[in-house]
């Protein structure tokens, strides 16, 4: 089996990851294209089997639900916001969908837009206008650390347009993201590429 790296942006979620990731290492990268970028270079030097990303997201439709798991098919960097163009495909998308499938989890794949700031009210429109299903901070600048190694990107929605994180109900809906979040870490904490 070949070693796996999990990044994971913030402290909390690298906690909750770690928590069932069982063997795999697990680094907290940081949160934002600025510190993605930082962290690739090392998680680039450190690795030889797959680089996973796992965290929260925003959820950009109004279908999306806070714990709902997205699978990155594509990730890529907003085109307004005055970035490199960058974009990624996640050749593993079909086998972290089918190990993800089966959590008693609603789970998708699409694309993921990744932003500078945080994406709320008319900003999720207009991301989810351009194709993405979902939004995050750090998965395309986080990419190159894998060079020629398998990469995925498995995200658990935190806020969505109906459940955004400045109302009062939002605890709940990061409950259920957290929770979320570790069936999905249990569930991939062993992910080989191809086997």
């Amino acid at each position: 089996m070949s070693e796996l790296v999990i990044a994971s942006p913030m402290r909390v979620e690298a906690a909750i990851v770690a928590s069932a990731a069982r063997g795999a290492r697990v680094r907290t990268t940081g949160m934002g294209p600025r510190r993605a970028l930082a962290a690739a270079g090392g998680l680039a030097r450190e690795g030889t089997g797959a680089l996973l990303v796992l965290g929260f997201c925003g959820g950009l439709d109004a279908t999306s639900v806070p714990g709902e798991v997205i699978v990155a098919e594509e990730v890529y960097a907003a085109d307004d916001e005055g970035h490199p163009e960058a974009r990624v495909r996640c050749e593993s998308c079909a086998e972290l969908l089918t190990r993800v499938a089966g959590q008693g989890l609603k789970v998708r794949s699409g694309k993921i837009v990744c932003v500078s700031r945080l994406a709320l009210g008319e900003r999720r429109a207009a991301l989810h206008a351009g194709g993405a299903i979902a939004v995050d901070m750090e998965s395309v600048w986080l990419a190159p650390a894998a060079g020629e190694r398998p990469f995925g990107v498995v995200r658990v929605v935190l806020d969505s347009p109906g459940h955004e994180l400045l109302r009062p109900q939002a605890i709940g809906g990061a409950l259920r993201a957290a929770r979320a979040l570790r069936r999905v870490t249990g569930a991939l904490h062993d992910w080989s590429p191809g086997h």
